[in-house]
């Protein structure tokens, strides 16, 4: 990216709908890499069991803001692939889900561009990104075959998920059943749709700040500002959340694991393995 387009703080216009917009090219060079910081991803005793995770991925792409503009967004691929490899490499398979049923939207302009193993990691997953099952359907089936359920940050996962009738009975039953619960970033907004429950009161978590989403529209990563604050709403709803900042912070509270934005999307897949690991070993 040149030092020019480097300098623009203006959303970039999203083609495919009206008033969408993309990052800005400032944004990105400040907050996308073409490489990621995949790492120590060696399990040399993988599990070989049939317990699976369950990814619920986000199935819609555009996020309305306060001034009527739509932020063209999805799930990031980082706080998505990464923590999905390190259980992929760790032994545990993936079923894929969305609320609809329809393919799950990726945030592809945060993709490392560069980097082999995660884009290799990606398509191999591609079509069941673009085939996704419909949550119902897993629901209708039965639960107890997975270990755990992952839910992937990006701004996707505020549309729709916390609202989810589907997605609710799902964290109920990982309650019930106390199977793990990995997510991070904004990932951590599908757990209001346990709406006034009380399952996770007392819990401490990571997760991105209201406080800076509330600054990324002042360098265009968004192009207006978010209509309600979905940290403040998980704090309403009895969590603890013990980040300000983006480190790359991971925290385990019980069964429940997360990270604080893209930067801990390797931290939380080398924790994620650790624990479904010991969780099987123990079992």
């Amino acid at each position: 990216m040149s030092d020019q387009n480097s300098a623009n703080k203006s959303p970039m216009p999203d083609p495919a709908e009206d008033n969408a917009f993309f990052p800005s090219p400032f944004s990105l060079s400040q907050f996308t890499s073409p490489t990621s910081n995949l790492s120590d991803a060696d399990y040399p005793n993988p599990y070989q069991g049939e317990l699976k995770v369950l990814m619920i991925g986000a199935d819609e792409r555009y996020l309305l803001t306060s001034n009527g503009t739509f932020f063209s967004t999805g799930n990031h691929p980082l706080e998505t692939l990464l923590p999905m490899y390190h259980l992929d490499r760790a032994g545990f398979a993936f079923d894929v889900a969305t609320v609809s049923g329809n393919p799950v939207k990726f945030e592809y302009w945060a993709m490392p561009s560069e980097d082999k193993e995660v884009k290799d990691f990606f398509a191999s997953y591609r079509d069941r990104f673009k085939q996704p099952r419909k949550l119902s359907d897993v629901i209708g089936k039965g639960l107890d075959s997975y270990i755990a359920v992952f839910i992937p940050g990006g701004h996707g996962a505020l549309i729709g998920l916390p609202e989810s009738e589907d997605v609710k009975a799902v964290l109920e039953w990982a309650a019930e059943k106390n199977r793990f619960v990995i997510s991070l970033c904004h990932g951590p907004a599908a757990f209001l749709a346990v709406g006034e429950s009380a399952i996770y009161r007392g819990y401490k978590i990571c997760a991105f700040p209201d406080e800076i989403d509330a600054q990324t529209p002042g360098i265009g990563y968004m192009p207006g500002h978010l209509t309600w604050k979905f940290g403040q709403r998980l704090e309403a709803l009895g969590f603890e959340i013990l980040n300000d900042d983006i480190s790359g912070a991971v925290h385990q509270d019980r069964k429940i694991l997360t990270g604080d934005s893209p930067l801990a999307g390797n931290a939380l897949g080398k924790l994620a393995a650790a624990a479904l690991l010991k969780e099987v070993d123990l079992g």
